[in-house]
C-alpha cells in the first residue's frame, strides 16, 4: 500500500552532515575582508545543491564542530563559490574551535531560536574609548548571522580589531540575530578597575592635617606686658583665645567656631581716629527763608 501525501503537509526538512577541509580568509582568492569581518562562511556549489534538495529552513545556518578538540560554534553562510572539499571560515572562528589550515571541521545544519537578549564582555580596556559601543556593535552584528555563547568574536573599527566574548544569549546558547529585536548589555572590560573616591584628609596623620589648616595670620593688638603703678603683675598679659578673638577676619581663612544652622556675614566700617566716618547728610530745607514786600508800604512811601 502506498501513502503518497500529495496535497498534505509539507516534507519535513532533512539534516545536511558533511566534513569538509577548513581553511582561513586570508587563503580565499576572493573578498577577503567580507567574509573576516562577520560571522559567515564560504561553503562550495556543491553544498548549495544538497540544501536545496533536503528542504532546509532558512535561513541556512550551521553547527560548525571540531572534533578532535570537543568545540563548536555556529555561522551563516555568505557564498557558495569555494573549491569542491574546501570551506573557509573567519580567523577568529578558527581560533575558538581550535583549528589549523586544512584541518577537516564537521557541519550540521541547524534551527536557532530569534535572539532576545545579549551580553559581551570586551577583551581590552580599549574598547572604553569608543565614543558610541552600541552602535559600533550593532553595525558590526549586521555580518553576523548567529551568536553562541563563549565565542570571542572581532569587531573591526576604525582599523583596529576588538575582541567580544559572548557572556550570555538568550533563550538558549545559540541564537540568530537575523531581524530580531535584541537587548544588549556590556560587562566591564578585562583589566578595568572602578576609579577609587580618595578623602584628601582621610589617609593624613592628625600632625598633616594640622599642616593643611592655614594659620591666622595678622597684627595682634596689645601683645606686649604692662606696669602697673602699685607694683602688682596681675592680669597684665591677654590670654591666647582672646588674642584670637580680636584678630580681624582674613579672607580665605574658614571660622573654625562655624556652627551648623548660622550663617555670619562679616562687614567692617572704615573708621578715622577711633572714631566711624558717617555719610554726610543734607541740610534740611527751609521753605520761605526770603523777605517779602508789602503795597501798603510802596504806597506810604510815594
Amino acid at each position: 500500500m502506498f501513502n503518497f501525501n500529495m496535497y498534505g503537509d509539507a516534507l519535513q526538512p532533512r539534516p545536511f552532515n558533511t566534513d569538509y577541509r577548513c581553511y582561513s580568509v586570508s587563503m580565499f582568492p576572493g573578498d577577503k575582508q567580507a567574509v573576516e569581518n562577520g560571522g559567515k562562511i564560504i561553503m562550495p556549489p556543491s553544498a548549495l545543491d544538497v540544501l536545496t534538495r533536503l528542504n532546509i529552513v532558512y535561513p541556512m545556518l550551521f553547527k560548525l564542530t571540531n572534533v578532535r578538540a570537543n568545540r563548536h560554534t555556529h555561522c551563516g553562510v555568505l557564498e557558495f563559490v569555494a573549491d569542491e572539499g574546501k570551506v573557509y571560515i573567519p580567523y577568529w572562528m578558527m581560533r575558538n574551535l581550535l583549528l589549523d589550515e586544512g584541518e577537516l571541521v564537521h557541519l550540521e545544519s541547524q534551527s536557532l531560536p530569534v535572539a532576545t537578549f545579549s551580553k559581551f564582555e570586551p577583551q581590552s580596556v580599549e574598547f572604553l574609548d569608543i565614543t558610541n559601543p552600541k552602535a559600533v556593535l550593532e553595525n558590526a552584528l549586521r555580518n553576523f548571522a548567529c551568536l553562541t555563547q563563549d565565542d570571542v568574536i572581532a569587531l573591526n573599527y576604525n582599523d583596529r580589531i576588538y575582541e567580544m566574548r559572548v557572556l550570555e544569549v538568550k533563550p538558549g546558547n545559540a541564537v540568530s540575530i537575523i531581524e530580531c529585536d535584541m537587548n544588549v548589555e556590556f560587562a566591564a572590560p578585562i583589566g578595568y578597575q572602578e576609579p577609587e573616591k580618595m578623602d584628601s584628609t582621610s589617609h593624613l596623620i592628625d600632625d598633616e592635617k594640622e599642616e593643611i589648616i592655614p594659620e591666622n595670620v595678622g597684627f595682634y593688638s596689645f601683645q606686649g606686658s604692662g606696669n602697673r603703678l602699685d607694683g602688682k603683675k596681675k592680669n597684665l598679659e591677654l590670654p591666647q583665645e582672646e588674642l584670637l578673638k580680636r584678630l580681624p577676619r582674613q579672607r580665605g581663612i574658614p571660622d573654625y567656631d562655624y556652627q551648623v544652622g548660622y550663617i555670619k556675614f562679616w562687614r567692617r566700617t572704615p573708621k578715622t581716629n577711633g572714631t566711624e566716618i558717617k555719610p554726610e547728610e543734607p541740610e534740611d530745607f527751609d521753605p520761605f527763608k526770603g523777605k517779602g514786600t508789602s503795597l501798603k508800604d510802596a504806597k506810604s512811601r510815594k
